[in-house]
């Protein structure tokens, strides 16, 4: 997973038009560690990968289960050739929309 790295979380948070307690909230950071975060504390690597996905990619993390995981990692390592077929397959389906 690429991991989000000198980016600038302020302008993120302000380009979605929420405010601190909103943006950090939706990731498990409370206000004033996001405040920190914002002013140049260095970020977690867990936190910079739940912002990649949450803000970034857009994905609400209520609905991932253990198991989707689960899947996903059997395909990746048995069924490689349908794991990026049905990649491929989602990348274009998100692109019609």
């Amino acid at each position: 997973m690429k991991i989000v790295e000198n980016i600038d979380v302020r302008e993120i948070r302000r380009k979605l038009g929420l405010n601190q307690s909103q943006f950090w909230s939706e990731l498990g950071v409370t206000q004033s560690g996001g405040s920190r975060y914002e002013s140049g504390r260095n970020i977690p690597r867990p936190v910079q990968a739940l912002l990649r996905l949450v803000h970034i990619e857009q994905i609400d993390i209520d609905k991932i289960r253990k198991d989707d995981f689960e899947v996903i990692e059997y395909l990746r390592a048995h069924q490689s050739d349908l794991y990026k077929s049905l990649k491929k397959d989602a990348k274009a389906k998100k692109k019609e929309k």
